[in-house]
């Protein structure tokens, strides 16, 4: 039986050390902010900038909720996040994705000051993540390389094969996991949907991240015995969100994680990480 890579825990423990470096930061007058900017109702999007909230108080993070009606403008939305980067108590942004249909995503995500790019998603960040260059890292791909490593999960000079190429996630890990850094310095194979016989591929993988969305897409003999699988993908079959790995999977691998409580709280975690580093750059 595999075990289990536990985000829940993980994440817990990284909010007290955060926690901690804040109040470090307020002792000396200072303070960590962060902006949210919601556009439109759509309900689960309300509901993870709620939890971002959530999670800001839980560790001492000042957050700022601004929320613009489905109707607003490109122009609205891109003024709000000019006054946003001129603000000073404003360390760190969040624009909510997805963003109403006709308005211009990347021209959007352009405008944040890279230095107030929370999610490490702005071209300049990716950029830095290239060359090497210290930067906000994205947070799916940072709290996949932090989940392995707290559970001593072999990646340097190990075979990773990641499944997906969006860019949230699976093109930034694939960058991420080749660097030479503590916890990544692997051999990477970036596969998608569209190539034939995935399981040729994720058969060969010492660690499989599976960052598609489509559920079950990795089924048990795809996975070589022993090796760590990482669900970084999910969809949902009405209220029940699913996993890109089967749960059959667990019988098979070294390390998995759950369906529930693996990759997303890593992922709100290196998102406070990144708020946090950027009130310690701004002091």
């Amino acid at each position: 039986m595999a075990i289990v890579l536990d985000g829940e825990r993980l994440a817990a423990r990284m909010k007290m050390e955060l926690a901690d470096r804040v109040s470090r930061l307020i002792a000396i007058g200072r303070s960590v902010g962060l902006a949210t900017v919601l556009v439109g109702d759509d309900g689960p999007s309300a509901k993870y900038v709620a939890m971002k909230h959530a999670d800001c108080a839980a560790v001492g993070i000042q957050s700022f909720d601004f929320h613009l009606s489905a109707s607003a403008t490109q122009r609205e939305l891109l003024d709000l996040i000019g006054e946003l980067n001129a603000n000073p108590q404003i360390h760190s942004i969040l624009v909510q994705l997805p963003l109403p249909a006709g308005m211009d995503e990347e021209q959007v995500l352009l405008a944040i000051d890279p230095n107030k790019d929370v999610d490490g998603l702005h071209p300049v960040n990716l950029g830095k993540l290239v060359l090497g260059a210290p930067g906000p890292l994205a947070c799916t791909p940072a709290g996949i390389v932090e989940l392995l490593a707290a559970h001593e999960v072999p990646v340097a000079g190990q075979h990773v094969v990641i499944v997906g190429r969006g860019t949230t996630i699976g093109r930034p890990l694939s960058l991420l996991m080749a660097s030479k850094r503590t916890g990544c310095n692997a051999a990477v194979t970036q596969i998608h949907t569209g190539v034939q016989d995935l399981g040729s591929y994720t058969r060969q993988g010492d660690v499989i991240v599976a960052a598609a969305g489509v559920a079950s897409l990795i089924t048990a003999d795809m996975v070589k015995p022993g090796a760590a699988v990482v669900g970084a993908g999910t969809s949902w079959d009405g209220k029940k969100l699913l996993s890109d790995v089967d749960e059959a999977v667990k019988e098979v691998a070294g390390w998995v994680t759950p369906r529930i409580g693996g990759v997303g709280p890593m992922t709100r975690a290196m998102l406070l990480r990144n708020a946090v580093l950027a009130g310690e750059r701004a002091t």
